[in-house]
């Protein structure tokens, strides 16, 4: 799939990006350029991952002009920069919709004056029924790309655009495991929102693998999603709790602006269009892209009758999410 091919990823020094880095030096890639605006994190990144087949390009997806010369001679478009704190975004919502939808447009148009084979865009369950300014450019980010083949001359452009759609990675930056960990190392308050909420659980490994067997798999113009379980609030402080061994105060908070109690990562509405196939949905529009639908031929329609929401899941045990954040090496092992 990558052995002699060029990648780029957009966002490349960020968490997903650098996983991503990893697992492709694992092939016999050719190039992967790494595009990305912030210098600092391209130099943390260098220490951390010292490869000769890297490059590094100091751009902004806002750029059009510098990011077609970064897709020059490109193979495969990852995409994956974009403003993504809610609370940040919901403050500035301006600068959100010139990265997360006029940046999206700019990739989109540079992979098809490069010709690229595959561009895929990594987007979140915050774009389904959307209730943040986040969540709503994600949701025309990933409109761009399943139906950027429109724009296309199948004379002239071969890319493919995909979609993939999931949940915060468990122990990304700013998100609930982290800082409980943190919080409870430090003896501080727990802080709290509703115990009540859920969470999809998706790992590392799995969200590079849901991205990799998409280019794998992906005709164009689909939207794939990750079959997972999902965990409680109060599942996980008390599985931390057993792991360290104590316990803190809690300390109830106001949930933030634009925050859901579930997440959703597919919506009532999508259910028409989508199908399955092994660990994942795959969400194609069978009248927009009769095209694409019939290149496939061991999809099967979904058997889910409500929406794909991560209270209406198969909910992660106690000593099953302990055991994920051990191998996560999140926290060492209680035995």
């Amino acid at each position: 799939m990558f052995n002699g091919k060029k990648v780029l990823i957009t966002g490349g020094t960020g968490s997903l990006g650098i996983a991503l880095t990893k697992k492709i030096l694992q092939t016999e890639v050719d190039t992967i350029r790494i595009y990305s605006r912030n210098e600092s994190k391209q130099i943390e990144m260098q220490n951390q991952v010292n490869d000769t087949r890297l490059r590094f390009l100091i751009g902004d997806v806002r750029d059009k002009e510098r990011l077609s010369k970064a897709l020059e001679d490109i193979d495969i478009v990852i995409h994956a920069a974009a403003l993504k704190h809610v609370p940040i975004v919901e403050y500035n919502p301006f600068e959100a919709i010139k990265t997360n939808v006029l940046g999206s447009q700019n990739v989109i148009e540079c992979c098809l004056e490069e010709n690229v084979e595959i561009a895929i865009c990594v987007g979140t369950d915050k774009a389904v029924s959307p209730l943040n300014t986040y969540g709503a450019t994600k949701h025309l980010m990933e409109d761009l790309f399943i139906t950027a083949r429109n724009y296309t001359n199948p004379e002239r452009h071969k890319t493919k655009f995909i979609a993939v759609r999931y949940g915060n990675v468990l122990a990304s930056s700013n998100s609930v495991v982290p800082k409980f960990i943190e919080q409870i190392k430090n003896g501080e308050e727990l802080t709290v929102t509703d115990f009540s909420m859920t969470r999809f659980n998706i790992t590392m490994n799995q969200a590079t693998k849901l991205i990799f067997d998409s280019i794998k798999l992906g005709n164009g113009g689909e939207i794939f999603v990750p079959k997972l379980k999902s965990y409680k609030l109060e599942t996980l402080k008390d599985s931390l709790f057993e792991v360290f061994k104590t316990s803190v105060n809690i300390k109830k908070i106001l949930v933030r602006p634009g925050e859901k109690f579930h997440e959703s990562l597919i919506s009532e509405e999508e259910l028409r269009n989508t199908y399955e196939i092994d660990d994942y949905y795959v969400i194609l529009d069978k009248q927009m892209n009769q095209e694409t639908f019939s290149k496939w031929d061991c999809l099967e329609e979904t058997t889910r009758t409500e929406q794909y929401t991560s209270d209406k899941v198969e909910f992660l045990s106690k000593d099953e999410l302990i055991e994920i954040l051990v191998n996560e090496k999140l926290v060492k092992d209680v035995n």
